[in-house]
């Protein structure tokens, strides 16, 4: 039995596939994951752990306020005017930790405020709940009722919204008139904060003013950013929403830069012909900008539907436009 010899198999396809139509790279941030990706990085501390917090903060608390109950008593039995001195001193030192402590809750329950209405908007959204989606509104319109930036579009809003008979339609125009202008505020502190990290990174041939500068305009970028939504973040709450964006950051992979972010923002192999601090600084800067847009993502009241998230390549091309010369 003889082989008969096999014809080549031909496949003729209708179209040639052009690799200029594949679409675009998403960006590492899809809408409306950011909150349940960043809720799920940020695990609750176990209960032993907050037991030992409390009782070391208890007993810390309980000898420091011993040892200055023994302080003002001492002196008091020595001198008379100089122990009613150290306990005016003492008094002063309370009041002021109170009204400390009062102002850092305050921030702090602004901050969860506007988790709270994220977390409202996006059940309402899911349930097609009218009625929540004009409580939400109307939340809104007062929180933002100070704010001339949002003049213009309470007014659109206020005429707009009585018409809208859908959930997803009424939190949408909401964005569009309330948060826009607070999202071209928050871009323009993050463009900044990149813009100064990059510099500095790229003049000043020290690690040690790299790491202090970078850390400094993240902190202030981040409080920046929560003021503008309605935030107003303290000292500590600054601190608790640094981490918490890490976390963000962490959870969605947004800490790995890569060479089409690189290239993107530096055309080509430009980089390459440059020193390398400015490519520190640009590199720096990048980071910079996906920090900020990670406090975008906690800080804003409402997630983005009614526009696109912005991207990290076109922050840090905004921000670094003229530093970083392109290819002709």
């Amino acid at each position: 039995m003889t082989d008969t010899p096999r014809k080549p198999l031909i496949l003729e396809m209708e179209d040639e596939a052009d690799p200029s139509l594949a679409p675009p790279v998403p960006d590492p941030l899809p809408q409306g994951r950011a909150v349940q990706l960043a809720a799920a990085a940020t695990r609750p501390r176990s209960a032993l752990t907050r037991a030992a917090l409390w009782a070391f903060g208890t007993f810390f608390s309980f000898a420091l306020s011993v040892a200055a109950y023994d302080f003002v008593t001492s002196l008091l039995a020595r001198n008379v005017v100089l122990g009613w001195v150290a306990f005016a001193l003492l008094a002063a030192a309370v009041l002021a930790a109170l009204l400390l402590s009062l102002r850092e809750w305050s921030a702090y329950a602004r901050l969860q405020r506007l988790d709270t209405l994220r977390g409202e908007a996006i059940a309402a959204r899911t349930t097609a709940d009218l009625k929540q989606a004009r409580k939400i509104s109307q939340a809104l319109t007062r929180l933002y009722a100070n704010r001339d930036e949002t003049a213009w579009g309470r007014a659109r809003l206020a005429d707009r919204q009585a018409e809208v008979m859908d959930a997803d339609a009424l939190l949408t125009l909401t964005e569009a008139e309330l948060l826009t202008p607070l999202d071209t505020l928050a871009r323009a502190e993050i463009e900044t904060s990149a813009r100064q990290v990059a510099t500095v990174t790229a003049l000043v041939p020290l690690a040690l003013a790299d790491v202090a500068t970078a850390l400094f305009a993240n902190l202030r970028m981040i409080r920046r950013i929560a003021e503008i939504y309605g935030g107003r973040s303290g000292a500590l709450g600054s601190w608790g929403l640094l981490r918490r964006v890490f976390s963000h950051l962490v959870a969605t992979g947004a800490l790995a830069l890569t060479d089409d972010l690189i290239g993107s923002v530096a055309g080509g192999g430009v980089l390459s012909k440059l020193s390398r601090r400015f490519g520190e600084g640009v590199v720096n800067g990048a980071l910079t900008a996906r920090v900020g847009l990670a406090a975008m993502d906690l800080c804003r009241p409402l997630p983005f539907v009614a526009h696109d998230r912005p991207s990290t390549s076109a922050t840090v091309s905004r921000a670094l436009a003229g530093l970083i010369p392109r290819p002709d």
